[in-house]
Formats: C-alpha cells, sequence, structure tokens
C-alpha cells in the first residue's frame, strides 16, 4: 500500500511522524524488526536519503535501535503512547481540535508597538522595531477556554493591520508570508489569570490555568512569534513520557 506523503512540515519530520504511527497501527512490539529500507521507501513514496534521516530521528528520540548487520528494532520506549503530549509543536487551533472543541477566536486588540526588553530579546528585535501585539479569546460554545497573547515581528507582515484577518490560525497567516513556525521553545506553569485582564475581559469564573510561554521559530530558525498561552485548567491536560 503506497502512502504517499503531502505535508507543510518537512519531509522528515512528516515521514519521522508516519513511521512511528506504523509501529502504532501494525502493532510492533519491542523487539520486533521494522520493515526493511526498500519497503518504507515504495510504501510511502520517498528517496532512500530522506527514509534515512527519518529513521536516524527515531533512533535519536529512542524509538527504534539499530543492531547492525540486523536491521532496525523497535525499541521499550515506542510502547509508551501518550495522548496530548506537551511536546508537540501544533498550531492552537490544531491543538483545540484534537481535543473536540469546535472554537471561535474573538480578537480582543490589535496593535503595533514597541516591545518590552523581555518581548524584544525573544525575538530578537533591533532598537526601534516594533511588534504586533494580538490578543485575543478562545471561545468554545460562547464559553472562553483560552487566552492569548502574540507578539509578532511587524517586518514580517508589512500590509495594514485592519486589512488582516486576525481571527483564524496565526500559523497559517505567517505561512502566506512565508515564515510559518515549525517549532518552539516552551516554558509551563500553573498561574491564574492576571487580575487585570479578568476584570477587563469579564473572565473572573475562569479558573487556574496553565500558561505556556513559548518563542515559536521559522525554517531558518529565525524567532517569528512570542506567545502567552492561557489554556484553562478545566478544559485542558497534556501528557508527556519520561525516560
Amino acid at each position: 500500500m503506497n502512502e504517499s506523503i503531502r505535508d507543510t512540515r518537512t519531509i522528515v519530520i512528516q515521514l519521522r511522524d508516519r513511521i512511528a504511527d506504523l509501529i502504532q497501527s501494525e502493532g510492533l512490539r519491542p523487539g520486533e524488526k521494522l520493515p526493511t529500507e526498500a519497503q518504507l521507501t515504495q510504501r510511502f513514496n520517498v528517496s532512500r536519503p530522506a527514509l534515512r534521516e527519518a529513521l536516524k530521528l527515531l533512533e535519536q528520540e529512542g524509538d527504534i535501535y539499530v543492531e547492525h548487520g540486523r536491521g532496525r528494532f523497535v525499541s521499550a520506549i515506542s510502547a509508551v503512547h501518550v495522548d496530548r503530549p506537551i511536546t508537540v509543536f501544533e498550531s492552537v487551533t490544531d491543538m483545540t481540535h484534537a481535543y473536540g472543541y469546535t472554537t471561535v477566536n474573538k480578537v480582543l486588540s490589535i496593535s503595533e508597538e514597541v516591545p518590552d526588553a523581555t518581548i524584544a530579546k525573544h525575538l530578537q528585535l533591533e532598537d526601534k522595531e516594533t511588534v504586533i501585539r494580538l490578543e485575543r479569546l478562545r471561545l468554545e460554545n460562547d464559553n472562553p477556554i483560552m487566552y492569548c497573547l502574540d507578539y509578532v515581528p511587524r517586518s514580517i507582515v508589512p500590509a495594514r493591520l485592519y486589512d488582516v484577518d486576525w481571527s483564524g490560525s496565526l500559523l497559517s497567516l505567517l505561512e502566506q508570508y512565508r515564515h510559518r513556525p515549525r517549532m518552539s521553545s516552551a516554558s509551563v506553569s500553573a498561574v491564574m489569570l492576571p487580575q487585570s485582564v479578568a476584570e477587563r475581559h469579564d473572565l473572573k469564573d475562569f479558573g487556574p490555568a496553565l500558561l505556556i510561554t513559548e518563542t515559536c521559530f521559522n525554517d531558518a530558525g529565525i524567532p517569528v512569534i512570542y506567545a502567552i498561552d492561557y489554556h484553562r485548567g478545566s478544559h485542558f491536560t497534556f501528557s508527556l513520557v519520561r525516560k
């Protein structure tokens, strides 16, 4: 069965994920041998160099191991499967859909401003460079489940602010300008919404939140978003593998 890959991510990352999915879907157990390189290149319709890079990633991540002269085998760590791993980088829109939510983005404010020192440092901005500050709520059936602040270098989106539709996926929007984020560096903490935010937007019942603060980078390693996202604790949980 051919499973040609068509995706916006790099081919090697796509392929790594598809092979990991194959291990799960085929029920391959730790110690069992992976299909051969020839079988995998035919199945996914990719080149052998791309396949080897993807397999190398899986080996580095501990999902498979190599016995020289015998082939590649499924490792014990691949048997550990978690839902919504916190280490996966994806758009907030895709993430909320995966939870089963059909969300609507409510734009609270949009402005161009001079960033403070923290934002400028994370986005590697020069003096006098400005940012777009985007403040939004994610609503599920009119119920706020996320409060999001995003900062984007103004130079990336040259259009007039009010000519841009800010209600959709920010990652997809930046893809139009050839700056789609591909990875991020993030920190996580359990917090309450800032009191000023809760009062200003009538979010006093929001409750405890999981705050994920992250700097998102494009393919060239350039920071393109500094995001501050408050995930409502009653609606979101994340998982991780410890090894």
